[in-house]
């Protein structure tokens, strides 16, 4: 009996076209980290020679780089300055975290099906680290530790959710601007700091209680808030801190 001959296998990862995209994307994906972590802030001019230098690569996957994150609507290109680190809109803030709301009030459903007393422990745990470090000095370049130990809230909800796609979809939502921000919003309001660490423990009475409707209510509530206060932050400072 005739058979086929074994199929080639597939060597366009291997080929130089291949090596080429896949060190422009982490290229992009290390300005993009940079970018949300605020240790490249808002406005900031993105010249292409100090990131090749910083990120160890030519000009060449850089400047594909940017073009990605331009598409991704991350950087902007401006005349006079050229590429910068692009300022969120109000409209567009708002607008995402209205679906983020609703992506997370649905983690809360599902997460009640599934929720320990071990999670909870370590809900509480995230929010305490919250409290303790979100009054402290001004946030700097780089993931602050309010910031951490707030997405460590959430990213306990989601994970006890059990929806990989759900998680992602959250995930995509948030990283549409860069993380930073919040901790400064958090910094600049003090009676927003503990409205949002009140949030955070209704949250957790809720699914203690096993009330997904609850929970859903209340995370809807909490994200609308956070949104709205974001969309205030930049409507208050775009235009004289970031334009000049």
């Amino acid at each position: 009996m005739d058979t086929a001959p074994p199929a080639a296998a597939d060597s366009t990862a291997d080929s130089p076209a291949g090596k080429g995209k896949a060190l422009v994307d982490d290229t992009a994906a290390a300005i993009r980290a940079r970018i949300l972590s605020g240790e490249i802030p808002i406005g900031a001019q993105l010249r292409q020679a100090e990131l090749a230098g910083a990120l160890g690569v030519s000009r060449t996957p850089v400047r594909e780089a940017l073009r990605q994150l331009q598409a991704g609507g991350l950087i902007e290109v401006l005349p006079n300055r050229g590429a910068v680190v692009r300022v969120p809109s109000p409209w567009e803030v708002r607008e995402a975290y209205e679906i983020r709301a609703e992506l997370e009030g649905l983690a809360c459903v599902r997460a009640v099906r599934a929720i320990t007393p071990a999670i909870l422990r370590e809900l509480r745990e995230a929010n305490e680290t919250v409290r303790a470090v979100s009054g402290g000095g001004t946030p700097g370049e780089g993931a602050s530790p309010s910031t951490a130990a707030n997405d460590c809230f959430h990213t306990l909800i989601h994970t006890v959710a059990g929806n990989q796609r759900l998680a992602r979809a959250i995930k995509d939502v948030n990283e549409a601007f860069p993380r930073n921000v919040s901790a400064l919003v958090l910094h600049d309001n003090p009676r927003h700091r503990e409205d949002n660490i009140r949030e955070h423990e209704r949250i957790v009475e809720a699914l203690a209680a096993e009330d997904a409707e609850r929970a859903r209510a209340e995370m809807k509530a909490h994200v609308t808030s956070a949104g709205e206060q974001l969309a205030r932050w930049y409507e208050q400072r775009s235009a004289t801190v970031f334009r000049g």
